[in-house]
């Protein structure tokens, strides 16, 4: 089982720690864009301040950032589950699992990122800031990129096994399942229900994403197939719902009743 997770839009930067070796990286197949991408946010954010903090998106008190970004090829670099915070993240809190749930976690977790297309928990990386959504010069948009370099480590990594896809719409542009692939795909949205009726939630759709990865990752169950996967957050106590099995994957909606 592969299990896809957004980045946190805030970091947590490293006190000390190596530089960035992107070769040290998992998915070595994506050195390449990795480069290309960390090479022009570095020439971006190494020019002119404000050129770089509209370029990105950043609002005017966030400029430090720039200069951060400025840094990469050179700054502290600590483990990606250290790096990426959030509501989603501290739901998961990955430093705190027991030993046997970490080593799941190496194996079955990956993060979709604008600068490495995707990282593994234990990969060292810095803190930086480039929204899924953001452009840069000579390379266009970063999702552009990835979209013509994820598929193939993807596969690979997930083998015969299921993809469960927890990206947000915007890192969901980086990679799409073709039709053979579609099958084996789950998609997890988070209902309210209330008074008979369901809403989708936001701020606790992350929290509880987060709950139920390290739900999966505690009880150790490695499960085959959408209908398994259901059964198996049932069993762990949430309500799972089988939707039809659409374009890019079967929808499987978990519906709370307390957020």
């Amino acid at each position: 089982m592969l299990i896809l997770l957004p980045p946190s839009e805030g970091k947590t930067p490293a006190r000390r720690g190596k530089p960035l070796d992107l070769g040290a990286l998992s998915f070595p197949d994506l050195t390449t864009p990795r480069q290309q991408v960390l090479d022009s946010l570095l020439d971006l954010c190494r020019g002119d301040v404000e050129t770089a903090r509209k370029a990105l998106g950043l609002p005017p008190g966030l400029a430090d950032l720039v200069h951060r970004n400025a840094a990469l090829d050179h700054a502290p670099t600590a483990r990606a589950d250290h790096v990426y915070t959030g509501v989603l993240y501290d739901a998961l809190a990955l430093p705190d699992l027991a030993a046997d749930a970490r080593r799941r976690a190496t194996s079955r977790l990956a993060v979709v990122s604008s600068l490495f297309g995707l990282v593994r928990p234990g990969d060292r990386i810095p803190a930086y800031r480039l929204s899924g959504d953001a452009s840069l010069p000579g390379l266009g948009a970063v999702a552009g990129v990835w979209r013509a370099s994820l598929d193939p480590v993807v596969r690979d990594a997930a083998g015969s096994g299921l993809v469960v896809d927890l990206r947000s719409t915007t890192y969901a542009a980086f990679w799409r399942p073709a039709a053979d692939l579609a099958r084996r795909v789950v998609t997890v949205r988070v209902l309210h229900e209330t008074g008979g009726k369901r809403t989708v939630v936001s701020h606790f759709n992350k929290a509880t994403k987060g709950r139920l990865v390290r739900g999966l990752l505690e009880d150790g169950a490695n499960p085959g197939s959408v209908r398994a996967l259901a059964a198996t957050l049932e069993r762990l106590g949430w309500q799972a719902d089988v939707g039809e099995q659409g374009r890019h994957g079967t929808q499987v909606d978990v519906v709370v009743s307390e957020v």
